[in-house]
């Protein structure tokens, strides 16, 4: 490929990133405002720079970028993660994304997310994020596994397993609870789960009654015994 070529395509990438911002935060306000102080669109360069020289096998360099970045942006991205057009990481601050992570097209993430391992298994670790996800404020996704297209990520849920497509996963662990439009039963329903003070309070009724007609019983027996034997 000509120099002219990568250029152009240099320039291409730019402007899109700049504009899935403005497609996706209604506070942005202008591209000057944006190129300046939108960290998470600062990541995302940096770690272009950083992901062209990982491939390259000019790791310590790459890494180098790496930190330099999570050092302006908060962010940390490994320069080894291959992420797709249109990633629109929102405010962003303790953004993790690990080594062996793959995002797709188009995803959203939120600040405070993180994309790591569960151990120190070689290889594939780290989770594959598809097109249109969106992943919110705290969560989690843990290990190598994939979250589905379409898929949206509760706040604050910790995933360990796979998400199929087109659904709403929430909870620690992270449970679906959304797919394809339909609502997903785990048996949690709420207003009619038993107090455990008042099934105990319950028991412990049931064991007096017990207690109270083994007595009676026992008095009968005894008046019974003691009348014949006058």
């Amino acid at each position: 490929m000509r120099q002219e070529e990568r250029d152009v395509r240099m320039w291409e990438a730019l402007k899109r990133d700049i504009q899935v911002v403005f497609e996706r935060d209604p506070a942005a306000r202008s591209v000057f405002e944006v190129i300046l102080t939108y960290s998470g669109l600062h990541a995302i360069w940096f770690h272009r720079l950083a992901h062209g020289l990982y491939k390259r096998k000019f790791y310590f360099l790459a890494r180098f970028i790496s930190q330099v970045s999570r050092f302006i942006t908060g962010i940390e991205i490994h320069p080894g993660a291959k992420i797709g057009k249109g990633l629109f990481i929102d405010h962003g601050m303790g953004v993790v994304i690990g080594e062996t992570c793959e995002i797709g097209d188009n995803v959203t993430i939120f600040q405070g997310v993180t994309l790591g391992g569960t151990g120190k298994e070689k290889g594939k670790r780290h989770p594959t994020v598809e097109d249109n996800v969106l992943i919110a404020s705290g969560a989690k996704v843990l290990g190598s596994f994939t979250i589905g297209e379409n898929s949206r990520i509760g706040a604050g849920s910790v995933v360990l397993r796979e998400v199929p497509p087109n659904s709403t996963a929430v909870g620690i662990p992270a449970k679906v609870v959304i797919q394809d439009g339909q609502k997903i039963s785990h048996d949690m329903d709420h207003a009619n789960l038993i107090d455990p003070i008042a099934e105990s309070m319950r028991k412990m009724q049931e064991e007096l009654e017990e207690l109270r007609q083994e007595i009676k019983e026992l008095k009968e027996g005894t008046k019974e015994y003691v009348n014949k034997n006058i």
